[in-house]
């Protein structure tokens, strides 16, 4: 099995397109995988005799095991490889929707949220420490992007794959096709030689990785600066259709046009973004300015009723403005970790999301409930602002530890 798991030893030049194609499906499988429970929830709730609070407990474990199995899974990744992890990660996540497929019980279900939780903490860490170890240092920020990206458009397709798979195979045949995508992905990761990537790939100048303390103040900093991104970005993705609806009097199909606009133009943001963070070392200002200017059209979409079509437009400048900063976001994060500690630095980051993803449902939940549903952008504004403020210390820290190394 140990040589089976160990990667060749390839140049860059030869497994950079194959390494960012392998690990990007990866990715595309994360994001498919978080939204399978979720659109089969219709087909659980009659199937399992329970209510929607008992489904959106199972989201709730989901979360709270992925954030807090994020910076230990980035510790696992530095010291035994990001390739080991990432494809036990995706095993366990696809065997997890197999399991509940083949035992449909809430008990079955609560196991495959501990399950999913666990493996979607693989994928940060192990993806960005193989991205980072073996990438073009001219173009990690479009390989960042191209990655990001992949996540998107797996959670833009799941709605209608799933659906496809209800109509065609039935709900358990759904669970068990959906889940066998994560093997199967691992196969070809596999098959094609995903290379490997630890400690032992970055030595810095002060020595082995495992000796330097990880938990830096830049890194703090940069935990805290991706929940104000998640929470910014919650409330208008989860929650911007009734916000719309209720709020503004905007008739349905005019605010998930709406949202499909904010949605799509992030995505085209991410890959816009990989090329300006190819081009700029002030990923702390890219950030800044991006979110300063956003922070300003969402909350020109707070205070006013605006027609149709502006809306449209101003939903679709802030989700591309949204999507910019995501390599630049990840640039940060890596710029700021110590050397052979790419896949703890992902690690301890991404709980940021994942808190996030534990707060907004409460929070903008909470508004909603007191019928002040304009404050759903409103904050989201706010949280814009803080990032702001958040990323040139960032980028301050950044350049002090450059300039003592």
């Amino acid at each position: 099995m140990a040589d089976v798991l160990a990667a060749p030893q390839q140049s860059k030049a030869d497994t950079g397109l194959r390494t960012l194609t392998l690990i990007s499906a990866a990715h595309w499988v994360s994001h498919f995988h978080m939204l399978v429970l979720p659109m089969l929830f219709p087909f659980l709730k009659t199937t399992l005799g329970v209510g929607y609070i008992e489904l959106g407990f199972a989201l709730t474990i989901f979360a709270v095991v992925s954030a807090l199995t994020q910076a230990p899974t980035g510790y696992l990744v530095d010291h035994f490889g990001a390739r080991k992890i990432l494809l036990l990660g995706l095993c366990l996540g696809g065997l997890s929707l197999v399991l509940i497929g083949l035992h449909l019980s809430y008990s079955a279900l609560i196991a495959c949220a501990v399950l999913l939780g666990l493996a979607n903490s693989v994928y940060h860490p192990a993806d960005y420490a193989i991205l980072s170890a073996h990438m073009d240092e001219a173009r990690m920020g479009r390989a960042f992007s191209v990655h990001t990206f992949a996540g998107y458009l797996g959670g833009a397709v799941a709605p209608a794959i799933v659906a496809a798979l209800v109509t065609s195979v039935g709900g358990v045949g759904a669970l068990i096709v959906s889940g066998a995508i994560g093997p199967m992905v691992a196969l070809a990761l596999l098959v094609f030689g995903v290379p490997e990537a630890s400690a032992k790939h970055q030595r810095g100048a002060g020595g082995p990785a495992s000796k330097q303390n990880i938990v830096t103040p830049a890194l703090m900093v940069l935990t805290i600066f991706f929940m104000l991104l998640g929470l910014s970005n919650a409330g208008i993705s989860n929650f911007g259709v009734v916000a719309l609806m209720n709020g503004y009097g905007a008739a349905f199909s005019t605010a998930n046009v709406a949202l499909t606009a904010y949605l799509g133009a992030s995505a085209v943001g991410v890959l816009a973004g990989g090329f300006l963070a190819d081009h700029t070392h002030r990923h702390g200002q890219v950030a800044a300015i991006c979110f300063g200017v956003n922070a300003g059209i969402v909350l020109l979409i707070a205070m006013l009723a605006l027609p149709p079509a502006v809306l449209t437009a101003a939903m679709t400048a802030a989700g591309f403005l949204g999507g910019v900063i995501a390599p630049s976001r990840d640039m940060l994060v890596r710029n700021a970790a110590p050397a052979g500690a790419a896949g703890r630095a992902f690690g301890i980051v991404s709980t940021g999301f994942n808190f996030s993803g534990i707060l907004s449902p409460l929070l903008f939940g909470w508004i909603m409930d007191q019928s002040l549903p304009r404050w759903v952008f409103g904050l989201s504004a706010a949280f814009m602002v803080l990032t702001v403020v958040l990323a040139p210390f960032t980028e301050r820290k950044r350049e002090q530890r450059l300039a003592s190394a």
